[in-house]
C-alpha cells in the first residue's frame, strides 16, 4: 500500500490534486485544509496516504500532517462514515476544531458537511466523544490556534464543574464547541481550586473584549 508520495505539484481541483512522482501523476484527493496548504504548480510536496481499494478503484486520500491523517481514521472507524465524508468533515470542521466539537458534544458542527444529516452526525459525536474527551487541548501561544495531543484532560471533579461551566456559555448564546475551547483555554492556565464563577469569569474573557 502507498502511504507516503513525494513530488512535484502538478495541478489543484475541486476535492483533490495531482502529484507528479518521477512523471508518474497520482491523483490524491483531500480536504480543503489540505488543498490549501499545499502550494502552487511547480511546487515539492509531500503527502501522508491512505490508500483504499475497491473492486472498481483504488483511491489516494492525501493529508498535509499526521494530525489530519489520525483524525480521518477515526471518522472513517464510525459506521456510516465512509472516506469521502470524512474528507468533507474535515473540510468544515478541521483538525483544529473538531475535537472541542465532539468533545463537547457540538453535532451541529459536524452537519456543516456535505452530505451528514442529524443522525451520522449524532452518531459521530456518541461514539468518538470518549476518545476526544482524552485529548489534551494544550492552551497555545497567543495568537495561534489549538492542536491536539495524547494525554488525559482534567480529573473527573473539575471536569464536572467544566460540564457546568461550557452549559453556562452556552446559556449565554456562545456556541458549544467554542465554550468547550474557552474552557479548556482557561483548564491550561490556572489550578484545579477555582470555582466554578472564576471559571466562567475567566473563560468569557477568552472570548476578548
Amino acid at each position: 500500500m502507498i502511504a507516503k508520495l513525494s513530488g512535484i505539484l502538478d495541478s489543484v481541483a475541486q476535492g483533490a490534486l495531482i502529484l507528479d512522482v518521477n512523471g508518474v501523476g497520482y491523483e490524491v484527493q483531500a480536504s480543503a485544509r489540505t488543498l490549501g496548504k499545499v502550494g502552487q504548480h511547480g511546487d515539492v510536496l509531500s503527502l501522508l496516504i491512505d490508500t483504499h481499494v475497491r473492486e472498481d478503484a483504488l483511491t489516494l486520500f492525501g493529508f498535509i500532517d499526521a494530525m489530519e491523517q489520525q483524525w480521518f481514521r477515526l471518522l472513517y472507524s464510525v459506521q456510516g462514515v465512509g472516506p469521502k465524508a470524512a474528507l468533507a468533515i474535515l473540510s468544515a470542521c478541521p483538525p483544529e476544531r473538531i475535537g472541542f466539537a465532539i468533545a463537547s458534544g457540538d453535532a451541529t458542527a459536524l452537519r456543516q458537511a456535505d452530505g451528514v444529516g442529524p443522525k451520522l452526525a449524532t452518531r459521530i459525536v456518541t461514539e468518538l466523544k470518549d476518545k476526544a474527551a482524552k485529548i489534551d487541548l494544550t492552551p497555545p501561544k497567543k495568537g495561534t490556534k489549538v492542536a491536539a495531543s495524547a494525554a488525559p484532560v482534567a480529573e473527573e471533579g473539575a471536569a464536572g464543574m467544566d460540564n457546568d461551566a461550557v452549559s453556562a456559555l452556552v446559556n449565554l448564546g456562545y456556541g458549544r464547541a467554542d465554550a468547550y475551547e474557552a474552557v479548556v483555554q482557561v483548564r491550561g492556565k490556572v489550578n484545579d481550586n477555582k470555582n466554578l464563577g472564576e471559571i466562567i469569569r475567566l473563560a468569557l474573557k477568552e472570548f476578548g473584549p
